[in-house]
């Protein structure tokens, strides 16, 4: 079985979506369905096929994140000893070796990141690197452009 590892606020932001799918945007589907039955042929009406097809997407989402949450692993990173360790959940600020740039990074599960937020998968190159390592500690990442040098400058339990 999958473990789907996920942030206390990921969990939260999947199950409130849910809730939302179920109980807004379903009934909307519903009706919009029996609105455009109304209308007769079904064959060519457009608003008909277009309702059946947001519904699939819909059911399919909910399905989705049901199974996730099913198979989640939660962690609170609050709950955890502070060890200066870079883990799942933390927050780092990396500095770059080459231009001296600053950058913070929170790592999170795959449903949850968002480079816009700074907010990066578990599971990317990046996080892969930084897993196990400490302040001071320097690491190297393997992106398409080339390598980076970075020193992990802090690491916070927040």
């Amino acid at each position: 079985m999958i473990r789907y590892p996920m942030t206390v606020e990921g969990e939260k932001a999947l199950r409130d979506e849910v809730s939302h799918l179920k109980s807004m945007v379903r009934p909307k589907i519903s009706q919009a369905i029996a609105e455009a039955r109304e209308l007769g042929d079904l064959k060519e009406n457009a608003e008909y096929h277009a309702a059946r097809e947001q519904q699939s997407f819909v059911e399919g989402r909910i399905s989705d994140i049901e199974g996730k949450l099913s198979n989640a692993q939660v962690i609170d990173i609050h709950s955890i000893t502070q060890s200066g360790k870079v883990i799942f959940g933390v927050t780092v600020v990396l500095i770059n070796l080459e231009n001296d740039a600053e950058v913070t990074y929170k790592i999170v599960g795959d449903d949850e990141a968002s480079i816009k937020i700074n907010k990066i998968s578990v599971n990317s190159p990046i996080a892969r690197a930084l897993v196990g390592k400490e302040e001071g500690d320097v690491v190297v990442v393997n992106t398409p452009s080339g390598s980076v040098e970075y020193e992990i400058d802090k690491v916070s339990y927040i």
